[in-house]
Parts: C-alpha cells; sequence; structure tokens
C-alpha cells in the first residue's frame, strides 16, 4: 500500500475524515399543507387515570399538554393541540355481559331511561378540563360504536354478525340525536366544547370487531354516509357548529381500494368525494368538508412501500381535491424492525421509528393533523406515556417526547415547507422537514436515524435554537445551544430548529 493510501486509510480507521455535510435549502415560495393540529386520544385510561391523586394527573396533563418551558429552558411539555375524547357506548354498565375485556369498556352519557347523566366519564371530562386550561385549542369526540340501547346485539360489539353497522335500522336518527346530546351537554355541564365529531372508527377494518376486546363496528361506505347526513340534521336542529370528520380508515390501502373486505367499505376517498358515488357522496353535506381520517396501520413497512404508498394517498387526494388527517397510529406486530408492539420501550429505538412514520405521513402522505393512539397505556408500545394503574404511576417515555419535535414548535396555521437535498433521502439517515408558523418563524425537524454523528446545513441561513431528544441522560426536547446554518447530529437522535 502506497504512503497516500496507507494514510487515508489510517485517516478512516481513526475517524478523523467526516462525512460530507448534507445540504437542505427551504424553498419559501413553496408551500404545502396547512398542518391543524397535532394529538392523542384518551382511550382507555383516562376513565381510570382522572381518578388518580392530583399531583400524578396535573403531572400527565403538563407532559401532554403544556406549552410552558422550565427554568432552563426546556419544554415542561409537548404542548399537543389536538385532544380526541372516546365518546363512549355503555359497555361499561353491562359489566361482564358485555363481552369485552374490562379495561376497554366504556359509560355512556345516556341511560335506558332515555335521560343523560353527565356525571359519567368523569375521569375522562376531568382531562378535557385539563387540556383546555393548558391551551389545547381543540377537542374531538370518537365512537368506536353506537350506545348499546340502539345497536342491533344489543352489545358494543360486532360478535356473531357481518360487515354491516352495528345499528338497528329505526335508530340512525336517535344515534345522531344522542351525538349532538352529548355535545351540547358537554359544553352546557362542562363547558367543553366539542369541535369535531367522529361518529365511525375503522369501519372498513376486515376484523370486523369481534369480541371479546374492545368496543366497535364495521361498517357499509353507505351505512357512514347515513350516519353523517342525520349527524348533520341533528347538529342544525341543535344550532351547533360542530364539524364532522370521517372515516377513520384502519389502513391507508382502504382509501384507496379494496383491502381485505368488500367492495361496500373500499375505495373510501372516490366513495364520499366522487359525485358518480351518488348513494354516498358527501361532498356536499352541511359540517363536513372534503377530508378525509385515516389510520397508519400495517403500512410503515417495508420503508420503501411506506413512501410509495403515502405518495398515492397524496395523489388521489388530489385528483378528488380532499385533505388528509392521520389520525390514529401505534407499533404493531408487522413494526417487526422494532419488535412489534408487545413489551413497552421507552427508549430512541421506538421514538425513532415513529418519527420516521410522522415525517412520512407529513412530507409524502401531506396530513394536515397528525394523531397518536393512546397517550398512555400499558405494558406494551401504544401509550406516549406508561401507566402503572394500581401503583398510581406514570413514566415518560422518548417516544412522548419525539412527538414533542412537531406538536410543541409546529404550531396550528403552520405550512409545511418544501426542502431540497441533492443527495436522496436515506430513510436510516438524516430526514428533515421545514414549516412556517403563523408568527412568521420557521421551524425544522431534523431526524438521525444512523448510528453515527452526521452533519447538516440549513438554507437559506438563519439564526436558530435548537432542541434536542436522544438516549442521552436529560436530552428530552433539551436545548442545546444555537447556530446559523451548519449542525451536528448526534447519532440517533431527533433535533428540532427554531428559528429566533
Amino acid at each position: 500500500m502506497g504512503k497516500p493510501r496507507f494514510l487515508l486509510f489510517l485517516a478512516l480507521v481513526a475517524g478523523l475524515l467526516t462525512v460530507e455535510a448534507q445540504t437542505f435549502t427551504i424553498d419559501q415560495k413553496r408551500r404545502c399543507q396547512r398542518i391543524e393540529h397535532f394529538g392523542a386520544s384518551d382511550a382507555w385510561s383516562m376513565q381510570n387515570l382522572g381518578q388518580w391523586p392530583d399531583d400524578m394527573q396535573r403531572q400527565v396533563a403538563d407532559w401532554l399538554f403544556s406549552l410552558d418551558t422550565l427554568d432552563n429552558g426546556q419544554p415542561r411539555g409537548i404542548g399537543l393541540s389536538l385532544w380526541r375524547f372516546n365518546l363512549g357506548a355503555g359497555s361499561r354498565e353491562q359489566g361482564d355481559s358485555s363481552y369485552i375485556n374490562k379495561g376497554t369498556r366504556t359509560e355512556c352519557f345516556l341511560q335506558w331511561d332515555g335521560t343523560y347523566d353527565w356525571s359519567r366519564q368523569a375521569g375522562q371530562v376531568r382531562f378535557m378540563k385539563m387540556a383546555k386550561e393548558r391551551g389545547v385549542p381543540r377537542l374531538l369526540a370518537f365512537l368506536n360504536s353506537p350506545p348499546v340501547f340502539f345497536t342491533d346485539n344489543g352489545l358494543a360489539t360486532n360478535t356473531g354478525r357481518g360487515g354491516e353497522l352495528n345499528l338497528r335500522s329505526e335508530c340512525y336518527e336517535p344515534f345522531a340525536a344522542f351525538m349532538a346530546e352529548a355535545v351540547e351537554g358537554l359544553e352546557r355541564e362542562h363547558g367543553l366544547h366539542i369541535d369535531y365529531v367522529s361518529p365511525v372508527n375503522e369501519p372498513d377494518g376486515h376484523w370486523n370487531w369481534q369480541g371479546p376486546k374492545q368496543e366497535g363496528t364495521p361498517a357499509t361506505n353507505w351505512e357512514t354516509a347515513e350516519v353523517v347526513r342525520h349527524l348533520s340534521k341533528a347538529l342544525d336542529e341543535h344550532g351547533l357548529q360542530t364539524q364532522i370528520v370521517f372515516n377513520e380508515s384502519s389502513d391507508l390501502r382502504c382509501l384507496l381500494g379494496i383491502y381485505k373486505t368488500s367492495w361496500e367499505r373500499g375505495n373510501t376517498i372516490a366513495a364520499f368525494f366522487s359525485k358518480d358515488s351518488t348513494m354516498t357522496y358527501l361532498g356536499d353535506v352541511p359540517h363536513t368538508s372534503r377530508l378525509i381520517l385515516g389510520h397508519s396501520y400495517w403500512t410503515n413497512t417495508p420503508v420503501d412501500y411506506m413512501k410509495k404508498i403515502r405518495q398515492q394517498l397524496r395523489d388521489r387526494l388530489r385528483k378528488y381535491g380532499a385533505a388528509f388527517w392521520q389520525s390514529e397510529v401505534c407499533i404493531m406486530e408487522n413494526d417487526t424492525e422494532i419488535g412489534g408492539g408487545g413489551g413497552y420501550d421507552f427508549t430512541m429505538k421506538t421514538a425513532l421509528y415513529v418519527a420516521r412514520i410522522i415525517h412520512h405521513d407529513l412530507v409524502y402522505a401531506d396530513a394536515a393533523s397528525w394523531s397518536w393512539w393512546r397517550a398512555c397505556g400499558g405494558n406494551y408500545k401504544d401509550g406516549l406515556i406508561r401507566v402503572f394503574d394500581r401503583r398510581h404511576e406514570a413514566r415518560d417515555s422518548r417516544l412522548l417526547w419525539a412527538l414533542g419535535h412537531w406538536s410543541r414548535f409546529v404550531r396550528p396555521g403552520a405550512v409545511r415547507l418544501e426542502v431540497g437535498c441533492k443527495q436522496k433521502e436515506d430513510p436510516y439517515g438524516v430526514m428533515l422537514s421545514a414549516f412556517l408558523n403563523g408568527d412568521g418563524r420557521m421551524v425544522c425537524v431534523a431526524i438521525n436515524y444512523s448510528d453515527t454523528e452526521r452533519q447538516i446545513e440549513i438554507k437559506p441561513s438563519a439564526e436558530w435554537r435548537m432542541y434536542r431528544t436522544s438516549d442521552t441522560e436529560g436530552e428530552t426536547l433539551k436545548p442545546v445551544g444555537k447556530c446559523s446554518d451548519a449542525a451536528q447530529l448526534p447519532p440517533r437522535s431527533i433535533t428540532t430548529f427554531v428559528q429566533l
């Protein structure tokens, strides 16, 4: 080996040569989707957690909702801007005869005699109030099932039925009236304004929600459209301005075609927004907009497919002039890169995996809203916060703070900006997205998925304050200094750049 080559070899071995910096150029003239909010849901933990000692409730609420900062400049919480409230169907009152696992049963404000008990769902109501106290601007009520009084089998689960809505044919109007009464009652009795109602959840799921497990029902596109039309009328009759959102599809593939289900429950974008779909068209229904909700489960691996299907979704949405909210996701068994959903993970392993999903949903699917599934969960990768119910204890995780890189700094009304880079984006390396907040300041979120330090440059130059999350002790949205354009990204880290 000649001397120059030998010296080069020694430099490589010693790590003295640095990888070429990646330059990301923000195009402020190319503005993409408007960001509405980032959120999570109260299912099912808050019905218990809302009865815990006040100090622990406040700690959890601060982690999720607070926009305050600590004395060292570190955010107190991740500043969620949407809180999803599970409006219950009454399986909890049925007890073991509900055929639903005890931990996933829910109360219902409506009683058998037709009156309402507004003291029910007390823990969830408490957390909605704490969310509003900490500045969360939007509340959404979602239903997994109609109240048991209206269902075809008298249950909030679909056990023993096919792929149709578990709702008696004469109960569309009473079901709609219940949702409107719940919205009105929450504001009248508790001072909680519900901005959105999502009346069906995963109606196209091929599993059909067969118990014992949790509340849920399938629905055909026609049935969903009928529920939306009746709800729109009921909201008008109550003088409410609440918006209706749908379809909470279980899989992005159901939005685009037929996936493990029948044609009556597939192709949902076209079904609701093509005028040729005369029986299911919802483009002109009051209290709705050209907006579809879907869940990012099952489509996050392989990584190249994750990008491809989101690009397909973006193109289909543009064809029909519709917007998209990614309204629910957590780790499932097919997410084998991080060992599937079993067993809670407090580390960057899950946090980075989810950060990559967020990046792809925002950048390639043009998601205008992004929500995680459960805010709090048990020994499974479905909670931002790990709770121990018997001990009344809760622990934060790197996953919680990873979401905070967007939710805390990319505020409602921001727009995503196009970002260019000469190097091809590496989903196992560096990914960067950029946003312009309503106050005129830019925010960039950089993910370094790799095991090595990476250098980046952001153009045009600006003065940035940096916040970082990594497995390093104390680095949970920690302020780590300022820069102008060049910055080092530590291995396995997320860094947010906030323009000064």
